[in-house]
């Protein structure tokens, strides 16, 4: 077991500690979100500038849906490569601010589109809400590629822990004549097996930022009977059959309960067939993407899945 911690993320969970902020199952989902937005500030950098912002307004069968747009520096006026970004929160917080610095990251990067959607979280919009949404906003894209300037053959989907769950879900839907293809799946840390059981739960599970209880905390919001824990779509590692799921990159934390879950979802998918490109950085932390202020791998994690993005011959260059 690492239990050697990289100082930059040391020194975030010092600023944790002297905030004392209670952890978020000792509140309400409300106040979660409220605690978590205003602790951005402290852990994210200075904004990179993009050749566009939009919001629009999208309607679904479930009622409106707000997804923010951003077209990359350099990114073609037509048939550019696009990206649908989940943000994480475990179902429970995040919006379109909490991730905005890692959208505008990916959009430089790759010179690409990116659409961030808002989906529903939970307790409120319980599963499967959040993902019918996700799976709407691809729907949109692809039947939108025109208008959006993106070439519908090149669309990818990434995320961050939760949003990475829903992101590896939405690209095991994409196998179905159903559902747009999807070309790349970019995966930050994500839920896998909401069983809660492996290893590194035990390991990790206080001290390291994000916590079992907490885990468990999101968890309990998300689902609607103990019976969803094994579904697949809320347990992908769980799911019958990966094979022919879109060609991974997943990125790894060391010091994270969630690491176990993460490297057994890219064994498998190598083991049923999918080229994966797997990279871990043993001394980090859950997170650690969105803390750009004080950890340098947070956009250099971002550099590597836009290089994976490329080298799966997914984006061209």
């Amino acid at each position: 077991m690492n239990t050697i911690i990289d100082r930059h993320a040391a020194h975030v969970l010092s600023i944790g500690q002297a905030a004392n902020a209670p952890p978020f199952e000792l509140g309400t989902p409300a106040q979660a979100r409220i605690d978590y937005i205003a602790g951005l500030p402290i852990l994210q950098g200075v904004r990179d500038a993009v050749a566009s912002v939009e919001d629009r307004v999208l309607k679904t069968a479930d009622g409106e849906l707000t997804v923010r747009i951003y077209r990359g520096t350099g990114a073609p006026p037509q048939d550019a490569p696009s990206l649908l970004y989940l943000h994480g929160g475990g179902w429970v917080i995040g919006n379109l601010i909490s991730h905005d610095e890692i959208c505008r990251w990916f959009a430089n990067e790759a010179g690409c589109v990116v659409v961030c959607p808002d989906y529903r979280l939970a307790p409120e919009h319980k599963f499967p809400a959040g993902l019918t949404d996700c799976l709407d906003v691809l729907h949109f894209m692809a039947n939108s590629a025109t208008d959006l300037g993106i070439d519908p053959q090149r669309i990818a989907v990434s995320g961050d822990s939760a949003g990475g769950n829903l992101a590896s879900v939405v690209a095991l839907f994409s196998r179905s004549d159903h559902v747009p293809a999807v070309a790349a799946q970019l995966l930050f840390y994500p839920n896998t097996d909401a069983t809660q059981t492996a290893d590194s739960y035990r390991h990790y599970s206080e001290g390291f930022g994000l916590t079992a209880a907490t885990m468990r905390w999101f968890r309990e919001h998300y689902i609607r009977t103990p019976d969803d824990i094994t579904d697949w779509r809320v347990s992908p590692l769980r799911a019958d059959s990966l094979a022919d799921a879109p060609p991974a990159f997943i990125a790894l934390a060391g010091l994270d309960i969630l690491k176990d879950e993460g490297t057994a979802y890219g064994v498998r998918l190598q083991q049923e067939g999918v080229r994966v490109i797997s990279r871990l950085w043993p001394g980090q932390i859950h997170g650690f993407v969105s803390m750009g202020r004080h950890i340098p791998a947070a956009r250099e994690a971002v550099v590597e899945a836009v290089a994976a993005w490329r080298s799966l011959e997914v984006l061209k260059v």
